[in-house]
């Protein structure tokens, strides 16, 4: 046992190695400022480190002569939602009404909770599509809104738009719709108007698989995974329309005004020689009553609206959030209106994606993924009215640094179960000598690699170019975006008018100005938007809000973690 020291020579000792290890005053004030910054960090120090601090002059000749370009395109835009708003000519809008029947978006106003928002997709859809008819948003409109406390997929026909029927753009309107329905478990409500299939576009209607058939296979294999179908038949439902309500789960017709049958009566006298009336063959008191093809029998639209929300209210159907959602968030600390004047509508000047993004997230943080790598592509974390989110945007041209950071953030995210924002502002990828020696295609495929096999949710908003394969690379229509959305200036193409004209000068070709002119148009977001390359145009104000929707509708329905299994990454 070793022995005790007496307690004298213990203090004598102990002074002795004070002395010979004594720090002078300024060692020991950094010491203890090292203790307080590890022992005593405030919680808030990472938040205050994310903070994105704003350079933009809102009085600057530059921001201001951006602003008023925005606001000129913006009121072009919103003179064209209005237009499309109102749905078919004054006419058959009168007609519609005298017969007792609601117009289309007052059926949505009606169907949805009072005071909630119904976010309506692509409702430019078949503008200036069809030379010589006016379809106004494809003749059917759709989006999601709250019904009952649940996140429901609205799919509701306008026949005052040519009797409702289907043009092809109707057709590819309706399927986009199932579609997100079914990537967002969200149940489906059909009310239905629609005299089916525009005859004299029926090749491009009804044979090919992406056509009208597609509806149905959608509708039963949507109800074999437990997402609901209801249909609410308030007005014509014929041939092959009348498997929308009979393949619903529940089905509900108003009485002597909806009606439901594979031919009408004109059909069946010819086939048959039979004469009878359309509410005999197919009205609303014969399928409630004695075929069964529907469940309930409403007095008018207004009863038929109550009994479908009632419906809605008897699923059993989840309406909890996003578990990893915080319950705490602020406003963004700069104002979002302040975007137009920021991003402007020339393309050909650069756009500072840190203060896009700044005006977009919550409190303005963005926790920057490797801020001082590949630099033309921003990466890093941040939160949206509470959801967890991870962005990529592109700050230039993408380059190997870039491509492969990105392939690793989305990874990241992928493993994190966290959904992924891409805002596109991108000409493409980097050409040359040294960026194939330094390998862009391999890289560059990593990134496309990554954006295609990511389960993730994953949203798009086009805010300036979107151009070649950087369309790919920043998660373009084709690689399934939950939803996309374009700004009034986005521009989408292979490459842009000036460049087409350099090729084309280069291979020893004239340039023809007719051809220059007609990329330079169909490159336009309207023209893309007709087409149902996106899912809307948005103002950039709005960009938070939508997004802060779209996740919403992404992470009530389904928030289980889909295991990403990517596939082979060239080395």
């Amino acid at each position: 046992m070793a022995a005790l020291m007496p307690p004298r020579a213990l203090a004598r000792s102990l002074q002795h190695v004070s002395r010979r290890h004594a720090l002078r005053p300024a060692q020991c004030l950094v010491n203890k400022q090292r203790q307080r910054a590890s022992t005593y960090a405030s919680p808030h120090q990472a938040a205050q480190l994310s903070i994105v601090q704003t350079a933009v002059d809102t009085s600057s000749n530059g921001f201001q002569d951006n602003a008023a370009a925005m606001g000129e395109y913006m009121s072009k835009l919103t003179a064209l939602h209005e237009k499309a708003s109102k749905g078919g000519p004054e006419k058959s809008r009168q007609k519609h009404v005298e017969r007792g029947k609601l117009l289309v978006r007052d059926r949505i106003t009606a169907l949805v909770d009072p005071g909630s928002s119904f976010l309506e997709l692509s409702a430019l859809a078949g503008h200036e599509l069809y030379p010589g008819e006016d379809v106004p948003a494809g003749g059917i409109v759709t989006g999601i809104g709250t019904i009952e406390g649940v996140q429901c997929m609205i799919l509701a026909n306008d026949s005052t738009v040519k009797g409702g029927s289907y043009y092809p753009i109707t057709i590819k309107k309706h399927l986009r719709a199932q579609e997100i329905a079914q990537q967002n478990r969200l149940p489906c409500v059909y009310l239905v108007d629609s005299g089916g299939a525009n005859l004299p576009h029926q090749a491009d209607v009804f044979p090919d698989r992406d056509h009208f058939g597609r509806f149905f296979f959608n509708q039963a294999n949507m109800s074999s995974l437990g997402i609901p179908q209801v249909s609410v038949v308030m007005g014509s439902c014929t041939a092959g329309g009348a498997y929308v309500p009979s393949m619903s789960d529940e089905s509900i017709i108003v009485k002597e005004q909806g009606t439901i049958f594979l031919a009408g009566p004109p059909l069946v006298k010819a086939a048959t020689g039979e004469e009878v009336s359309a509410e005999d063959l197919g009205g609303g008191k014969l399928h409630s009553e004695v075929s069964g093809v529907t469940d309930y029998l409403a007095e008018d639209d207004a009863h038929a609206i109550v009994l479908a929300r009632r419906s809605i209210s008897n699923l059993n159907y989840p309406k909890t959030g996003n578990p990893s959602r915080k319950e705490n968030w602020t406003e963004p600390l700069y104002d979002p209106e302040e975007l137009g004047g920021i991003v402007g509508t020339n393309l050909k000047q650069s756009i500072n994606m840190h203060e896009v993004i700044a005006r977009i997230v919550d409190g303005s943080e963005f926790s920057e993924f490797k801020p001082s790598y590949g630099t033309t592509l921003l990466t890093g974390f941040a939160t949206i009215y509470g959801h967890p989110v991870g962005i990529i945007a592109n700050n230039g041209i993408l380059f190997s640094e870039s491509s492969l950071k990105g392939a690793h953030f989305i990874q990241l995210c992928s493993q994190r179960n966290i959904p992924l924002i891409f805002l596109q502002n991108i000409s493409g990828f980097m050409v040359g000598q040294d960026a194939e020696k330094g390998g862009i295609a391999k890289n560059g495929a990593k990134l496309v690699t990554a954006v295609a096999c990511a389960q993730v949710p994953k949203f798009t908003v086009l805010v300036g170019s979107s151009a070649g394969a950087g369309n790919y690379g920043m998660c373009g229509r084709a690689y399934s975006p939950r939803f996309l959305w374009s700004w009034p200036s986005a521009k989408t193409s292979v490459m842009g008018a000036e460049q087409l004209s350099s090729v084309m000068a280069a291979v020893g070709k004239k340039v023809d100005p007719e051809l220059k002119a007609r990329i330079e148009r169909e490159s336009e977001v309207t023209f893309g938007t007709a087409r149902l390359w996106d899912d809307g145009v948005i103002p950039p104000s709005h960009t938070r809000r939508v997004l802060g929707m779209g996740l919403q509708a992404a992470m009530t329905g389904s928030v289980e973690k889909k295991e990403t299994k990517f596939g082979v990454f060239r080395m």
